[in-house]
């Protein structure tokens, strides 16, 4: 019987993410077992209220899962790909991505019942700057409230609060099996997700064949295409959880739609761009050119 441990963190969604990675692994190969080692992050003490060590908050949300990989602690390990850096350590890879869920955000009403229903001057609870930026953009007069912590906590205070509502990512919710929540999903050109929202990454070291091999068996390529045309953009940008960066590509099976959102930190100098190319390695290169020549141009 062969063995891997699975680097996770500790939040009830990474759990869920994480096992349910087990549980397919498992089931495709017959024999293998797969054991979820939890790992605390500087991103989850920060998810608690405590003050963030570096500025790059997506890296602390990773950084001890992939010291674990480089030091050999663990096997591999499940992020939200959406809380990946554009660049990875050295030594390291993306093995697999499996099928993506939903990338959108969505409303959780509270003391508004949908999301037509918010009236100037309503509070929204979200922590994301790409978030409040944008439906900021959609109604001037909204204000934000900070909120942190794992997804029960930000239910909890929404009703604690009075908020009008909170933003919350698709994916999560689903992951968790929190069908009886309602939620209203925005429009992507309405709020154009993070980058890599609704996918999982499976990270590895580059130098266990037998491991990626093993890890090859869940990755989707269409999801793969997708979110590495994001990551690329984010990378392009150097962007992190203080830039106001929305990038969502869809694929079929001739051609990829590419919406991208960019703003300064304040919401000014907005950009939502559109574009299509053909799924060729050299057409997704010129479209990636394109858009960040246009954007920076916007800036």
């Amino acid at each position: 019987m062969s063995r891997l441990r699975l680097g996770t963190r500790g939040s009830p969604l990474a759990r869920a993410q994480s096992q349910w990675t087990a549980d397919r692994l498992m089931a495709l190969h017959p024999g293998l077992e797969v054991e979820l080692v939890v790992i605390k992050t500087s991103g989850d003490r920060f998810s608690l209220g405590e003050k963030p060590a570096a500025p790059n908050l997506k890296a602390q949300f990773v950084k001890e899962l992939e010291d674990a990989l480089l030091e050999g602690g663990i096997d591999f390990a499940v992020h939200s790909a959406k809380d990946l850096p554009g660049d990875l350590p050295e030594g390291l890879c993306l093995a697999a991505y499996p099928p993506r869920e939903d990338p959108r955000d969505v409303f959780v009403p509270g003391s508004s019942l949908s999301w037509e229903d918010v009236q100037d001057g309503a509070v929204l609870g979200t922590a994301s700057l790409r978030r409040q930026v944008q439906l900021r953009l959609a109604r001037p007069g909204l204000k934000f409230e900070v909120v942190r912590g794992n997804v029960d906590t930000r239910l909890r205070k929404l009703q604690e609060k009075g908020y009008a509502g909170l933003v919350l990512a698709a994916a999560g919710l689903k992951r968790l099996g929190l069908d009886r929540v309602p939620r209203e999903a925005f429009p992507a050109d309405l709020v154009v997700p993070a980058p890599g929202q609704g996918a999982l990454a499976l990270e590895a070291r580059q130098d266990r064949p037998g491991t990626l091999q093993l890890l090859a068996a869940l990755s989707d390529e269409k999801t793969r295409l997708e979110v590495e045309l994001e990551r690329a953009l984010l990378k392009a940008l150097g962007g992190g959880c203080s830039t106001p960066l929305g990038a969502l590509a869809r694929a079929d099976e001739r051609s990829v739609v590419f919406r991208v959102f960019w703003s300064r930190e304040d919401g000014s100098r907005a950009l939502r761009l559109c574009e299509r190319s053909g799924l060729r390695p050299e057409d997704r290169a010129a479209l990636l050119d394109g858009l960040l020549r246009r954007i920076d141009a916007g800036r």
